[in-house]
């Protein structure tokens, strides 16, 4: 989302909600990588992780997996038809799920040790704005993973556009905005087959 496109969650929601039944049918191969992903975060045993913008859920089960029985995994979304979805999949029993905006999260302050946001960026207000309401969710030296299944210029190809040097995603733009909002991006990946930001909580 462009930084001068006024904010509207209920055009996010129609979106969001006409495409509910049928997002993962559109890329149905993107499943193995989100656990690939989330096997990068480190996430520790017993840990807290909110999947941001869960949409149908997809990384839930790797989220829980990698933070084990006794961890807390939470995915939020803004859409409800996208959480149904998710429950539909089975996936509530991996997560708690909640129907929140994520620019204002019903959490408290550092309760948690990592975020994950699959495709999340390009859709949060600013995207200073949810950014750093992330970090104040976020324990000091937490993790932040920005990721998608795809790199940049494949998705581009998806969406029959090319890559414009203004794209919030690209490393020069990405390092300065999390730099402002409390992250420090500590690695960079964009390839054919994953785009991969992590970011450390800075105190």
């Amino acid at each position: 989302m462009a930084h001068d496109t006024p904010y509207d969650p209920a055009a996010v929601q129609e979106f969001f909600d006409s495409r509910a039944a049928t997002w993962e049918t559109r890329f149905p191969d993107d499943g193995p990588a989100y656990a690939a992903a989330v096997s990068e975060i480190a996430l520790p045993q017993g840990g807290a992780v909110l999947d941001a913008g869960c949409g149908t859920g997809r990384a839930l089960p790797a989220l829980r997996t990698a933070v084990g029985p006794s961890g807390t995994v939470l995915g939020a979304d803004l859409t409800p038809a996208m959480l149904e979805e998710a429950v539909r999949k089975g996936r509530d029993a991996c997560a708690g799920l909640v129907l929140a905006d994520v620019v204002r999260l019903p959490l408290r302050d550092a309760c948690l040790d990592a975020v994950f946001g699959a495709g999340l960026i390009s859709h949060l207000p600013g995207p200073d704005t949810g950014l750093r309401e992330l970090a104040r969710v976020v324990r000091p030296e937490g993790t932040l993973a920005l990721f998608h299944p795809v790199g940049r210029a494949a998705l581009a190809a998806r969406k029959g556009q090319q890559l414009t040097a203004d794209d919030v995603r690209a490393e020069p733009n990405l390092r300065p905005l999390l730099a402002s909002t409390g992250w420090r991006l500590v690695s960079y990946a964009d390839e054919d087959d994953r785009y991969l930001a992590l970011a450390v909580r800075t105190r």
